[in-house]
């Protein structure tokens, strides 16, 4: 019973990674989850992983369906002001495709967001993101270039391709062609984990160490 009440009230060996922590995700419709339930999404998949990892960091999902890197820089400082995040997710980039938005001027805008999320002090991973090739070869491989000499030049976290292994697989997308299923967000999911791995603390300890004492106390 001793025990029971040790991790009740936070035992001192098990410290939670990311104790209060928060991790801001500000992105499109890929990561709001649109045309999907709320705890359907990547983001929300998340969330749930980290909990079952022995994690304390708390997921807030700032995405927005149709958002561009101009609505995202906009956005940004305010949701840092609220919220103190340790760590952003910078998922933004193909609504400024899509829409013929230049280039260069969404390299400055993500290049903004990276700034200010690092003047609160929050570790920052960028999310590359690629169209289709008959927007021409050239544009195309450019685009998908700008992520990532961005993160080299910041020396963010760098996830390649959000919907690698997702986005040529018609039966990981929506009807409407564009959008990712349910099926493809643990997906995406796996995407993004390895590198926001490298930025939290040791979550498995702290689960093997809670899982130890519940031995110990069934077994007295």
């Amino acid at each position: 019973m001793y025990l029971i009440l040790l991790l009740l009230s936070g035992f001192p060996g098990i410290a939670q990674p990311g104790a209060n922590e928060k991790i801001l995700v500000i992105g499109d419709s890929l990561s709001a989850g649109y045309g999907l339930a709320a705890n359907e999404s990547w983001v929300a998949l998340l969330s749930a992983r980290l909990a079952s990892q022995g994690y304390g960091y708390h997921v807030l999902n700032a995405s927005i369906t149709g958002d561009t890197t101009r609505g995202g820089r906009a956005r940004l400082p305010g949701a840092l002001d609220r919220h103190s995040p340790a760590i952003v997710i910078i998922e933004l980039g193909g609504n400024d495709g899509l829409r013929g938005i230049s280039i260069a001027e969404m390299r400055t805008n993500l290049a903004a967001m990276i700034e200010a999320s690092r003047g609160v002090g929050a570790d920052v991973i960028l999310v590359g993101m690629q169209i289709p090739p008959n927007y021409g070869r050239e544009y195309a491989s450019r685009f998908a270039a700008t992520f990532e000499e961005l993160a080299a030049e910041h020396a963010t976290g760098f996830v390649p391709f959000l919907l690698d292994g997702v986005a040529l697989d018609d039966g990981l997308m929506q009807p409407d062609g564009i959008h990712p299923n349910a099926r493809a967000q643990q997906i995406m999911l796996d995407n993004v984990w390895p590198t926001l791995a490298e930025l939290l603390g040791d979550g498995d300890c702290h689960m093997e160490n809670a899982k130890s004492l519940n031995k110990k106390e069934a077994s007295g």
